[in-house]
């Protein structure tokens, strides 16, 4: 439920709003808008209850109109939040029109390696370095990641070469261990309904991507999201990384483009798309890159490996930093020709 303010309501009317909803039993979430405050109920409404609390605050002075909201995520809303949320990372902003390309290995695999890769992806413009310390992986036998050294791998190297750097968590236990090296937690779409991962992340109040799960609607994924917010993490971005593929003989997952304009339409979050995973071969990757870009993708999450046939993971879908180069400028022609659109 949103309650919309007049346009005249004074600060004593918005906080009695708030007070009638707190004598029910629930909280209440002051939302200021560009000309008008509306008082948002974020947590779960008893059937019994709604009819009460909406003759209640109808009738209160200030009060313009009631809104039901019916969607099973409220703080991910638009309706909740009309303005576009923008994440700050350091000097980077996401999301509200600021556009960022995140991009490197799949995985740490040695300092030299995520060196070469940070300074690749910095020098094509790239203003974030994504490699995995924590690797979940299908086999036990594959490679594992480094883990506390590749944390401490990503954080040398991000220093030496002034970036910032997004990285994945998999396991509660390891969060706050996680915040202390990594600038953004990722959480990967095998966790995306890791629930008690969710909450620590979000406690963490660290900037975080939540990659969405092959099989998840997008209900799902925004409920996901609604796990991180209600934990008081604000600073919340969404990935697309592909859905389950009809036609595994020719590409890893089917990357859902529709997706970028559905959430941009029913969320304020900002979304990144993963073009690496979401077709899985290196050569397809720039085509669906530029068309995530033109679909008014807020960022990319690409794969970038210095040496990708030598990769320990992720290797054929992996670009080399001259083909990476090449898409960066492809890119900001894209962004640039639609400029004049966006600006009307």
């Amino acid at each position: 439920m949103m309650i919309l303010m007049k346009r005249e309501a004074t600060e004593e009317q918005i906080q009695a709003v708030c007070e009638a909803i707190h004598e029910h039993g629930l909280e209440s979430l002051v939302l200021p808008g560009g000309q008008r405050v509306a008082v948002g109920i974020p947590s779960a409404i008893p059937p019994e209850l709604r009819p009460v609390l909406d003759q209640h605050l109808s009738a209160m002075d200030g009060v313009d109109q009631v809104i039901h909201i019916t969607r099973p995520y409220k703080l991910a809303s638009r309706d909740f939040h009309p303005h576009d949320t923008v994440v700050r990372v350091g000097r980077v902003e996401i999301g509200g029109g600021r556009f960022a390309v995140m991009a490197g290995p799949c995985a740490v695999e040695s300092y030299e390696q995520t060196l070469e890769a940070a300074r690749a992806v910095k020098a094509a413009g790239a203003q974030v370095l994504r490699a995995g310390a924590y690797k979940p992986r299908t086999s036990p036998y594959s490679f594992q990641g480094l883990q506390r050294e590749g944390l401490e791998i990503l954080r040398t190297v991000a220093q030496e070469v002034d970036i910032l750097t997004v990285s994945e968590v998999v396991d509660p236990r390891d969060v706050e261990t996680a915040a202390e090296y990594i600038d953004i937690l990722q959480i990967g779409a095998r966790n995306m309904q890791n629930f008690p991962l969710l909450v620590e992340v979000g406690k963490s109040r660290k900037p975080v991507l939540l990659k969405r799960s092959p099989s998840a609607t997008i209900d799902e994924w925004l409920a996901a999201a609604e796990y991180l917010l209600t934990n008081g993490n604000e600073q919340v971005m969404l990935c697309e990384r592909g859905i389950a593929p009809l036609d595994r003989a020719y590409v890893r997952n089917t990357l859902d483009i529709n997706a970028v304009p559905v959430i941009k339409y029913h969320s304020h979050l900002p979304i990144i798309v993963d073009p690496s995973h979401g077709i899985g071969h290196a050569r397809y990757v720039p085509a669906v890159a530029l068309a995530a870009t033109a679909a008014g993708a807020d960022g990319l999450l690409i794969e970038v490996h210095p040496h990708p046939d030598r990769a320990l993971s992720d290797g054929v879908q992996s670009l080399n930093p001259e083909a990476f180069t090449q898409l960066m400028a492809q890119i900001s022609a894209i962004r640039a020709a639609l400029a004049p659109l966006n600006a009307k």
